[in-house]
């Protein structure tokens, strides 16, 4: 999973399904790290994979 923190809300999302775990996003937020998320998937579980070994992750673009 990874989290995701926009103001005063958080939410954790599983990498593999996409789906908030815990917490909650405003709508128009929620859908952008979504969006985010789908486009780079493969990089999220990479740096998982890192931190599961606790070795440095690996910086991941923002969503453009």
């Amino acid at each position: 999973h990874f989290h995701a923190y926009y103001g005063d809300h958080a939410a954790l999302i599983e990498i593999e399904t996409l789906k908030v775990i815990a917490g909650s996003l405003p709508k128009r937020a929620l859908a952008m790290v979504l969006e985010w998320a789908f486009a780079h998937r493969n990089e999220l579980m990479e740096d998982w994979k890192l931190a599961e070994s606790h070795q440095p992750l690996k910086q991941i673009e923002p969503l453009e």
